[in-house]
């Protein structure tokens, strides 16, 4: 099998990306891009503590990508050079993502791979969200909702366990796999992890963003 490296979200359309990779491809490292100020996971807002465990029960060995609080481009590509540069140097030549049908991100990921000659592989891509997060479910994963956009959903949605209940009260307008950022998830347990991940939740927190000029509300249910 060819040797891979996963970019690994610690959600739940990686673990379902993830799932269906291990099967095709020798999984070398997980990925993750980790926020150097607050240590956790870039975007998701998890502490790295439950990355850890997350990888440790995958039995796959992890490597962040420490990023400063609001890098640059030029300074994400630069950190993010310095890993495929290591992962290339070790005969690694696919990437693997959890993408669903973002084309301008995908297209982003296969210029800069093509560069160093590593293939991207999608193995969701174009698939129907609302099947991709049913089959996550039916499969046994187990994955709590850690960040919401709050022009997207209440705040109520924060701290809730993605399960049929939690897709049926999805707005309309909102994609059932939040591939538009409108949640975020970490996951606990599933068939391809040793053992359930522990963590306790303690309370969800509010913090205004600020992107294009624009000002926005995150709702954050925080584990530990």
């Amino acid at each position: 099998m060819e040797k891979a490296v996963f970019n690994w979200s610690g959600g739940k359309d990686s673990a379902l990306a993830l799932y269906k990779a291990k099967p095709l491809y020798n999984i070398q490292y997980l990925l993750t891009t980790v926020n150097n100020a607050y240590k956790r996971v870039s975007m998701h807002g998890v502490r790295e503590s439950l990355l850890d465990r997350q990888a440790e029960s995958l039995g796959i060995e992890l490597l962040k990508a420490g990023m400063p609080e609001n890098a640059v481009m030029e300074e994400y590509e630069k950190i993010m050079n310095t890993h495929i540069t290591k992962i290339k140097s070790e005969g690694i030549g696919v990437s693997i993502f959890g993408d669903i049908f973002l084309e301008d991100i995908r297209e982003y990921r296969e210029s800069k791979l093509r560069q160093q000659n590593i293939k991207a592989v999608f193995p969701l891509w174009k698939k129907d969200t609302r099947d991709v997060a049913l089959e996550f479910i039916s499969l046994g994963f187990k994955a709590i909702v850690v960040c919401v956009d709050g022009s997207k959903l209440s705040k109520d949605f924060a701290g809730r366990d993605i399960d049929g209940q939690f897709l049926a009260d999805l707005p309309k307008d909102v994609c059932p796999c939040g591939e538009n950022g409108e949640y975020h998830s970490f996951v606990y347990d599933g068939p391809i992890f040793a053992n359930r991940i522990a963590f306790k939740t303690s309370g969800v927190t509010e913090r205004e963003l600020c992107a294009n000029g624009k000002k926005y509300v995150n709702y954050y249910c925080d584990l530990e």
